[in-house]
């Protein structure tokens, strides 16, 4: 099977039974949860595309435009016009890359920069309010899982999750 350029090939299919039954409630479990944690997201009256840019440009640091695009698998006109939002709302900036001339990166603002961490704090402790009532064992369980999937997926994000 041919891959467009920019994508990722489909993984393997499961080998085993247990593998798939694995895999199919781990994803389910994994949008549900992050469906319930971007209500808190609505306080900060930015859209979910551009807090997902912001997010990139805030924990990877000054990225060009191309860069921000791969990583949001967006093409660039679109990037451009997320970025052109984020710089009117004025929560990132555009500087030359002093190093290269010819290369523009995107930077956040103090004020993107605490947006983002605010949001990302609301998630948090909207999720830590859902772990209330679990036993130290669930607790121990659920941080042993996050590690196992951070190994799945390669490590962990360079940037906190969404």
């Amino acid at each position: 099977m041919a891959t467009t350029p920019g994508r990722a090939r489909p993984p393997a299919p499961a080998r085993t039974q247990a593998e798939a039954e694995a895999a199919d409630r781990l994803h389910s479990a994994a949008i549900h949860l992050l469906r319930r944690l971007r209500l808190q997201d609505a306080v900060s009256g930015i859209s979910g595309p551009r807090l997902s840019a912001l997010s990139v440009i805030v924990f990877v640091g000054p990225i060009t435009l191309g860069a921000l695009a791969a990583a949001e698998q967006v093409k660039a006109p679109t990037m451009t016009r997320l970025v052109q939002g984020l710089e009117g709302d004025g929560l990132v900036s555009r500087a030359v890359d002093p190093e290269d001339r010819r290369v523009v990166r995107v930077r956040a603002t103090e004020k993107g920069r605490r947006l983002l961490l605010e949001g990302r704090d609301r998630r948090v402790r909207s999720l830590a309010e859902r772990l209330v009532g679990l036993s130290p064992d669930e607790l121990e369980t659920l941080s042993r899982a996050a590690k196992i999937i951070e190994r799945v997926i390669g490590g962990p994000d360079p940037e906190p999750a969404e």
